[in-house]
């Protein structure tokens, strides 16, 4: 662990290394030996399996329809909206730059390139990358 790192009520798994200004946010899980790179975000909702690198600056989205109020003008609370969760298998590689939608699954094994934006399930063992992240080829 290093210096401000936020970590609010998340499991992390033995041997994992979470980097500098990384956020981790409540109820979610990560595994073992991960390594967690500086700058990400990983939201409610998101369970990261063992042995899987997250670069730098990885964002996790967990809300389809993100809005600050309800449509009577109101702030909206933790009532007025429902965490979509995320799954990343075992030993996947997620590039520095990376967004991670919600509700999406990341195979094991899977890699997706620096700056992709992942917008649907990867499978076991793809490359994918781009803006949406498109299948390159299977490892």
């Amino acid at each position: 662990m290093y210096a401000f790192v936020n970590l609010y009520g998340c499991s992390i798994g033995d041997d994992s290394s979470i980097g500098t200004f990384v956020e981790i946010q409540k109820g979610t899980r990560i595994g073992s030996r991960c390594k967690i790179s500086s700058h990400t975000f990983i939201c409610e909702g998101v369970t990261i399996e063992d042995e899987c690198f997250i670069g730098h600056n990885v964002t996790f989205i967990n809300d389809r329809f993100p809005s600050a109020t309800n449509a009577d003008g109101t702030l909206q609370t933790a009532r007025d909206w429902s965490v979509v969760a995320t799954i990343v298998r075992k030993r996947a590689s997620i590039g520095s730059g990376a967004v991670i939608l919600c509700g999406v699954t990341i195979g094991a094994n899977a890699l997706i390139g620096a700056g992709s934006v992942v917008t649907k399930d990867v499978p076991d063992n793809a490359i994918v990358s781009g803006v949406p992240a498109r299948l390159l080829r299977n490892k």
